[in-house]
């Protein structure tokens, strides 16, 4: 996919190229480590006062000297893999030795783990040099990556606007080209609705596929790591790093994904796609995203793709109603910290929610939960045996003002949650199912917008290889944003 350059073909500002081929033109050292992280510093440097995406940065001279030392093992024929000498910035839910993980939160701001995650470790194996953390809200709660330790993370396209969450500091770290490629996590569309935002591709596995080891190895599997990246190579690349068996993650996978050399662009001619839309209107939505959506997918249609609205034959309260349990079950480990009224003061209200919502469940209470999920699962199941892939708008609103918290109201329905303006991505988290992010394009504020293609459990291959085709007929990733070095005092860019 990636055609081989010379040094006189590169462009002159290294932070342009995509992770492949920055990687393959380190690799052929026709760039050098230092050159590679000098350029990213620089930019970083220039706009990352603006928009807020990368946080516990290490100090630029540490960052060089690491690099240095990636060209001195190159130099002798050592190469660690296909992120040799890269800058790298973890999310700030993982942790990565020798910085810290705050979650966004006052209560653990500054704390130092002394190991790498697994799905980190990989990363770091295959050459990284990390250099800083990516923001997110506190906790990971909350598509809007703002928080009281960092602040706010701004939109890459506008900087007025939220980046969305939880991986927001990730999306528009590379949207804005201060990161070659960024690791995320997605309980709630944190790959997803911070890719859409930002007009960037994010990922999330099928369950299982990545590395997770929370306090609870076998129950709560909600949340997946996964990649993101400027284009789908990129993300399948990482993806190939980060997935695979590991015995201290007993629920995973144990078949291996291929190479990226082993993907082939799906052809588009005769496939299936079912379009859930806005679930004929019982998903609240701002005007102008189905629209973005709707032409993608004539687009589709014009290069042989079957496009057919479909419903659900389920009740969606009920599936909204499971997955409230399931969220706030999720969180009932952290019920001390209400007991604790210090603790209890630093909290922000969506966390306090959710805590609050897992004091009352019984056990019967997630029984039937885990039944409705399980339900949900077999009506997918069934859907994919009619379609090849499912598509869904990636958010029901556009980027929000930064101020924001959450949108109150979408067309003049009221949110009754934080979060219940997300509620189109638990379709693709409580089936467990691979969901990729891509764009859409634009409304007529420049505001950008992503889809989500769902395919079946497992078929993580399948999803990426049709995305590949998707981005060979669309032009939506060439819209790269215009950033600015400084905002005016009402937060708008200067």
């Amino acid at each position: 996919m990636t055609p081989g350059r010379v040094r006189a073909d590169l462009p002159s500002d290294l932070t342009l190229l995509s992770a492949a081929q920055l990687s393959a033109a380190i690799r052929t050292r026709q760039v050098s480590c230092v050159e590679t992280m000098q350029a990213h510093l620089e930019r970083i440097e220039r706009y990352n006062p603006v928009y807020n995406a990368i946080v516990s940065m290490l100090d630029g001279d540490a960052c060089l000297a690491q690099a240095r030392l990636a060209d001195e093992e190159l130099a002798r024929g050592e190469y660690r893999g296909w992120l040799h000498g890269m800058p790298h910035a973890v999310k700030d839910l993982a942790d990565a030795e020798g910085l810290p993980t705050s979650l966004g939160s006052p209560i653990f701001a500054g704390t130092m783990p002394d190991a790498d995650d697994l799905h980190i470790a990989r990363i770091r194996n295959a050459g990284a040099i990390f250099i800083g953390k990516t923001n997110v809200p506190e906790f990971g709660m909350g598509s809007q990556s703002y928080n009281s330790v960092f602040g706010v993370t701004r939109n890459a396209y506008d900087p007025a606007l939220t980046a969305g969450g939880s991986s927001g500091g990730a999306a528009v770290g590379m949207a804005a080209r201060m990161l070659p490629i960024a690791d995320g996590s997605d309980m709630m569309g944190s790959l997803r609705n911070p890719a859409a935002f930002n007009n960037v591709i994010g990922f999330r596995p099928s369950q299982g596929r990545v590395p997770r080891t929370p306090a609870d190895l076998f129950y709560n599997q909600l949340s997946t790591n996964g990649p993101m990246g400027i284009n789908v190579e990129d993300t399948i690349r990482l993806l190939d790093t980060l997935a695979g068996f590991d015995p201290r993650a007993p629920m995973m996978m144990r078949d291996a994904l291929p190479g990226f050399d082993a993907y082939r662009v799906r052809e588009l001619a005769g496939l299936r796609i079912g379009w859930m839309g806005d679930c004929e209107g019982y998903l609240a939505t701002e005007p102008g995203v189905l629209d973005l959506c709707e032409q993608s997918l004539t687009s589709l249609e014009s290069h042989g793709v079957r496009v057919t609205p479909i419903l659900p034959d389920f009740d969606l309260d009920r599936l909204w109603n499971g997955w409230l349990t399931l969220r706030h079950w999720s969180h009932a480990g952290r019920q001390p910290m209400l007991e604790d009224r210090s603790l209890r003061r630093q909290l922000k209200p969506e966390m306090i929610f959710e805590i609050e919502g897992s004091l009352d469940i019984t056990a019967a209470d997630i029984a039937t939960a885990a039944e409705t999920r399980a339900d949900w699962y077999r009506t997918l199941h069934a859907l994919f045996e009619r379609f090849d892939f499912l598509a869904l708008p990636s958010a029901q609103v556009f980027p929000f003002p930064a101020e924001v918290h959450w949108p109150r109201e979408i067309n003049g329905r009221a949110m009754d949650t934080y979060h219940r303006w997300m509620e189109v991505v638990i379709a693709g988290t409580l089936g467990g199912v691979p969901v990729l992010n891509v764009p859409v394009g634009f409304d007529a504020r420049g505001r950008p917008m992503g889809m989500q293609l769902i395919g079946p459990m497992g078929a993580d291959r399948a999803v990426l290889e049709f995305g590949l085709g998707y981005e060979l007929v669309t032009d939506h990733l060439e819209r790269r944003p215009n950033l600015v070095e400084r905002l005016t005092q009402d937060g708008q860019s200067a």
